[in-house]
């Protein structure tokens, strides 16, 4: 952990007093209606003393924001390493003071980390009616929060679809060493939604805000059919929908504008370094969904490919392989990290020679579809990157340049396609890269902003319009002729006629 002194007592007086302190979440109580809430607590060996007593009052702090009552908010909390255990059952406690007392009293376990066997137990035991678990009549929402620090060595993909099936929300929190496979195993979907990674244990505070926003507008947006196409927000007794940024909201008061002119075939190139680090790799994920949002995603419309590299280069999906842009996303989320170097080089080697291939679904460049591709990166190439960004765009690929944090300039603008002011982008640090998305919607969508010099043209506007014009003028150079003769022979007529007169 970062910043703790070596001496034991001023270690000891740190855990006492100003996590206390900065593990309370502010702003009112969340009134969230009737909820049923299980913490599964890792507590295995790999959890140090210090980093579990963060853990407890990142609990306690949680609790504090919490609207508790029997007919409100009911927690529950068990523990688990190679066994589980109940701190406290749902229908334990109806007041906050007990259970703060409960938590504050739990000896970890320090064992293995079974992962699977404790979400079995939430389902089986912890949601029962026995433990004071709502009946499943009463429609109360059942919420497992999951946080772990490593690999389970368990199975837990099988029981957690189990659990979901039978109506448990699960959120899987990571901390440090965590698997983020085992994590979207466990998670309910939508995973950007569920899935958390933070660092370290004293940034689990992050995960608790973020967390506590999501219970405080369950009311409304989880209890009804919504039918909001992106976000749906609850405010009072009454909701509305959300747009991402750059789309607009449409007249049905639900669904958001999208890029219809934009036919376009985008691939994407992300960096997975070891530099970009877990955390930041799912915001990117997230980053690249937002600009899935805005795009027409259609076989006819626009299609989307992704590659990521670091070491090495590897197809996530190619552009012909998804229809719909809900597929699209569900596969970005699917996404692991690869970590290692940074051979961007090697990653726009194999976009040109590979990715906008007609193999894998590129359109045939006789259709004038525009190829554009993407790269994000954090960091300085290891390898050179200027054949391949000069080859992309003598090949007529409009190229877009991303950097994030310690990304170089100069390797942006030589990757990107002129003007640089219009195809390169750049944002300090990962959590605020967001504002980018205006200029790529204004740069890949034409009818939005610039196509880059690109434009999408039919061949019946092309070949079979110089066809038809030649056929038309063929047509007309003979009706002139006919007409020319057919005056004549009226000249000839009327000679004859006034010589006879």
């Amino acid at each position: 952990m970062r910043g703790l002194p070596c001496s034991p007592l001023p270690m000891l007086l740190l855990l006492l007093q100003p996590w206390e302190t900065q593990l309370q979440f502010e702003g009112p109580r969340c009134r969230t209606g009737p909820l049923d809430l299980v913490f599964v607590i890792d507590s295995s060996r790999s959890v140090r003393p210090f980093e579990f007593e963060t853990m407890r009052q990142f609990l306690v702090g949680l609790l504090g924001r919490l609207d508790v009552g029997p007919n409100a908010t009911r927690v529950g909390v068990i523990q688990y390493s190679s066994q589980v255990q109940s701190v406290f059952r749902l229908g334990a406690f109806s007041r906050r003071e007990d259970m703060e007392h409960a938590i504050r009293a739990v000896v970890p376990l320090a064992q293995g980390t079974m992962t699977g066997l404790a979400i079995q137990y939430a389902m089986n035991v912890a949601f029962s009616v026995a433990e004071g678990a709502r009946p499943l009549e009463a429609r109360v929402p059942r919420v497992a929060v999951i946080v772990t620090d490593g690999r389970p060595q368990d199975r837990v993909a099988e029981v957690a679809a189990q659990a979901r099936a039978r109506g448990i929300e699960i959120y899987a929190v990571g901390v440090q060493r965590a698997d983020v496979g085992s994590l979207r195993a466990m998670a309910s979907p939508p995973l950007d939604e569920h899935v958390f990674l933070v660092e370290s244990f004293d940034l689990i505070r992050e995960f608790g805000l973020q967390f506590q926003g999501r219970l405080c507008a369950r009311d409304l947006c989880n209890g009804v059919d919504h039918g909001c196409e992106f976000q749906c927000v609850s405010e009072g007794l009454t909701y509305r929908c959300l747009c991402p940024d750059g789309r607009q909201l449409q007249a049905d008061g639900k669904s958001c504008n999208r890029c219809r002119e934009g036919h376009v075939d985008l691939v994407l190139l992300v960096d997975g370094s070891k530099s970009v680090r877990p955390q930041n790799f799912e915001l990117v994920k997230r980053f690249v969904n937002q600009i899935v949002d805005f795009l027409d995603v259609s076989p006819e419309g626009t299609r989307v490919g992704l590659v990521q590299f670091s070491s090495r280069v590897r197809t996530e999906f190619p552009l012909g392989r998804y229809g719909t842009a809900a597929e699209v996303k569900q596969a970005v989320l699917a996404v692991e990290y690869m970590e290692r170097g940074t051979m961007t080089g090697l990653a726009l080697r194999h976009m040109v020679e590979h990715s906008f291939s007609e193999a894998q679904g590129a359109r045939p460049r006789g259709l004038n579809v525009p190829r554009v591709g993407l790269v994000f990166t954090d960091g300085r190439s290891q390898d050179d990157i200027s054949v391949w960004a000069a080859r992309a765009k003598e090949e007529g690929i409009v190229m877009y340049a991303v950097g994030v944090g310690k990304a170089v300039e100069e390797e942006l603008r030589e990757i990107a396609s002129e003007p640089a002011e219009l195809h390169v982008s750049y944002s300090p640090d990962f959590s605020t890269m967001t504002h980018l998305l205006e200029n790529l919607k204004g740069s890949i969508c034409p009818e939005e902003g610039i196509s880059a010099g690109t434009e999408l043209r039919s061949p019946c506007e092309c070949e079979s319009l110089v066809e038809f014009q030649g056929r038309t003028l063929g047509a007309l150079e003979s009706l002139t002729q006919k007409l020319a003769q057919l005056t004549a022979r009226l000249e000839d007529l009327e000679n004859q006629l006034a010589t006879h007169m």
